[in-house]
């Protein structure tokens, strides 16, 4: 694989909320520096863990523009409910100095449709032709991206250079099967938390782009780095990256539902990172037994991983 910005680890930052119910943008690019020095090869924003379907356009390009500014490697998503605004945001992430695009499938609109997609991602990656670029690949957004199409994109857009893939463990196989095996000029971004060791040691993923590391960097840093430690044939880092996430698979399953971001937000309230308190829409809430469920479950997760550590003579 190339060395390119779709390498390491990058949290998937999420848009801390002031009591009027705006972005606090002074956070954002705090928490994304504060992540950076912890290890953290980029930052990615605004993809659905950065709230992009209820930030206004201008909103989202304001927080890309203040990361950029502030010297720390991001990555911009490209949602949007039409091809215009998702064009928009391309364009504006290559204007300010943004290091990459995260291209996300038409929605809504013709979403099932193989044309209009193959429409939609070339607009996206016209729009910035110097920006490396990966398709994000989710069965959310109702669209599968196959290696037809995507070679396909490749082929005129050389700025397309990997895929996210965010479904389970069977599509991360086909993306190594079928895609990035193909061309060692394609990297493979695991984009779910609960695939870090499979998506490493299977699928020769490059990187991985986490919603969980926003609240535990460090461990999940260590767990990416003994996964690619096991993908070199360590049986030890193999077998250390697997307890490791065994024991981080309850957390690492948020990413998979609908309500991650209530979920990731509270556990950094936890942390200490209150303005991670407040959401866009006063109505988005965990219930009750969520929230101790999940307080419940980081409580048990922290108490292992502190043993554990020492076990392994990690401290």
């Amino acid at each position: 694989m190339s060395d390119n910005i779709f390498t390491g680890c990058m949290p998937a930052l999420m848009t801390p909320c002031t009591a009027a119910r705006k972005p606090d943008f002074d956070a954002l690019v705090a928490k994304g520096r504060e992540l950076i020095d912890t290890g953290m090869s980029a930052v990615v924003y605004c993809g659905s863990m950065g709230d992009w379907p209820l930030l206004t356009e201008a909103e989202r390009q304001e927080g890309v523009a203040r990361l950029v500014a502030a010297g720390i490697p991001t990555i911009v998503g490209t949602g949007a409910i039409n091809t215009r605004e998702a064009v928009s945001h391309a364009a504006h992430a290559a204007k300010v100095g943004a290091q990459g695009l995260m291209v996300i499938p038409r929605v809504l609109s013709r979403g099932a449709s193989l044309a209009a997609q193959k429409a939609h991602f070339a607009a996206i990656l016209q729009a910035a032709p110097n920006l490396p670029s990966v398709i994000y690949n989710s069965p959310y957004y109702g669209f599968a991206t196959r290696a037809d199409l995507f070679f396909e994109l490749r082929r005129e857009y050389p700025n397309l250079i990997g895929f996210k893939e965010f479904g389970g463990g069977a599509d991360l196989r086909y993306a190594a099967e079928h895609i990035t095996s193909k061309d060692d000029d394609v990297t493979l971004m695991v984009g779910v938390d609960t695939q870090v060791v499979h998506g490493f040691v299977n699928c020769n993923a490059t990187g991985a782009i986490t919603g969980i590391g926003n609240a535990l960097p460090r461990e999940v840093l260590q767990l990416v780095a003994l996964s690619k430690q096991a993908a070199k044939g360590d049986a030890k880092a193999r077998r250390q990256a697997r307890e490791l996430e065994s024991a981080l698979a309850v957390l690492s399953s948020f990413d998979e539902g609908t309500d991650l971001v209530l979920y990731y937000k509270h556990l950094m309230v936890l942390n200490g990172d209150k303005e991670y308190t407040l959401h866009f829409n006063e109505t988005d809430a965990l219930s009750d037994s969520q929230r101790r469920y999940a307080e419940a479950q980081y409580a048990l997760f922290r108490h292992w991983y502190e043993n554990w550590s020492a076990e392994q003579n990690f401290v």
